[in-house]
């Protein structure tokens, strides 16, 4: 995994990253998986651990930051419980069917402007390896974020909400290959009241192929994001 630095007028020059460290999960509940990333955190900001993605799902929950409209999470099956989180981003849901991915990075070597954009390159990379079409959008001045994964007709597929402490940055992205699209049209996820959600199942129908299995699209996204495993359900 590289990125680019300065080399002189009008060229960059490839920088080489630490390794990423893959290190699989199965479905966590929410509040276990924050408690369990401020100790990631606390490893890598002390030097007991590396660069490390983990790769996840989550019971079914919608989480949202501090400057989401209330009205965004009117509608809201009574069963799906919210939770106030401290990363950017607006409401989105987690559940099964989805891949969390949770990067807890160090900083030092590039800005978190990089981390976003190399994360979004790669959920394109990976989505495009198992047959599906994606592209990141650049956010229009003063307009709604469009961070994120998004088809080419603009219906978005994965969300990205990262927080950033310090020299480490930790949550990360969730990619929608299989969940239950039903939440996503109950309430405005990503503050965006006239986007369409979609995921890989939905995609993979619209274009008559077999929907990927869970282990081709972590081992896709891992691939494409320059991660080493580190063996399942394994707390480096």
């Amino acid at each position: 995994m590289s990125v680019s630095a300065p080399g002189g007028p009008g060229r960059r020059r490839p920088v080489a990253l630490p390794p990423l460290t893959r290190v699989d999960l199965g479905e966590v509940p929410y509040d276990r998986a924050m408690a369990d990333m401020d100790g990631w955190v606390r490893e890598r900001r002390e030097g007991l651990a590396g660069d490390r993605l983990f790769l996840l799902s989550h019971p079914p929950v919608v989480t949202y930051g501090r400057t989401t409209d209330p009205a965004d999470l009117v509608g809201l099956p009574p069963d799906v419980p919210t939770v106030l989180v401290d990363r950017g981003g607006q409401a989105t849901y987690h559940g099964p069917g989805q891949l969390v991915g949770y990067l807890v990075l160090g900083l030092r070597e590039r800005g978190p402007g990089d981390v976003v954009r190399w994360l979004e390159h790669g959920l394109v990379a990976a989505l495009a390896e198992l047959g599906f079409a994606a592209v990141r959008r650049d956010t229009p001045r003063g307009g709604t974020s469009l961070v994120g994964v998004w088809t080419p007709d603009h219906r978005k597929i994965a969300s990205i909400g990262m927080r950033v402490r310090g020299t480490v940055t930790s949550h990360g992205f969730s990619l929608n290959v299989d969940p239950d699209m039903a939440v996503f049209d109950s309430f405005v996820s990503c503050g965006l009241a006239d986007v369409t959600i979609t995921s890989v199942r939905r995609l993979a129908e619209e274009q008559g192929v077999p929907v990927p299995s869970d282990a081709e699209v972590r081992d896709a996204v891992a691939r494409h994001l320059d991660a080493r495993g580190a063996g399942p359900d394994q707390r480096a």
